[in-house]
């Protein structure tokens, strides 16, 4: 009895599919050998990449990332208290924190406005604190010093806000950071 390939057929056919979709230039080839070895090839390295990214948020002690924080603190001209504050309350300090509402990484930067920030992996500490250095620090700005303002809209956005509408637990949120900043500063 011969066995029936009919399913297994359809799903090399998918892979293949795939893999013409992650690699335009493979969508010539008539080799289907070599498209089926494309698509292992895409996976492998899509989980190779995830693998290093784990690896690198495993070896990033507090140390190098406070580092990392106190250098764009300086760079965008911030209280470096105020970037640790902000962290430790968004995220204590897990590079990999996924907030409910999809915020991501130590600073829990949303994914719009990471991409908005030029954050191509949030959960990347160096990248993650980059760029949520440089958005409180536009924030600060825009609010022309006024560090409190600054973080309500950092938690809650900007619109909000603007609009006159402060969350109770938006509130809440600059209480905390603010009173970790002045414990944090008067350790300085």
């Amino acid at each position: 009895m011969i066995p029936d390939m009919t399913s297994i057929n359809k799903v090399i056919d998918r892979m293949e599919e795939l893999a013409r979709k992650c690699n335009p230039e493979l969508s010539g080839s008539n080799s289907s050998g070599a498209l089926k070895e494309r698509f292992v090839d895409v996976l492998d390295e899509k989980q190779n990449r995830k693998a290093a990214r784990g690896r690198t948020n495993a070896q990033s002690s507090i140390e190098e990332m406070r580092q990392i924080a106190s250098r764009y603190a300086d760079e965008y001209n911030i209280d470096e208290e105020l970037v640790r504050a902000l962290i430790q309350v968004e995220s204590g300090w897990k590079p990999d924190a996924v907030s409910t509402k999809g915020a991501r990484g130590l600073m829990q930067l949303m994914p719009r406005t990471a991409s908005t920030l030029g954050v191509e992996d949030s959960f990347d500490p160096e990248e993650n604190i980059e760029g949520g250095v440089k958005y409180l620090s536009q924030l600060t700005d825009k609010y022309k010093g006024d560090i409190e303002k600054a973080l309500a809209a950092y938690n809650a956005g900007p619109t909000r806000i603007d609009s006159g509408a402060m969350p109770k637990e938006t509130s809440r949120y600059v209480k905390n950071v603010m009173s970790l900043y002045h414990r944090y500063r008067e350790e300085e």
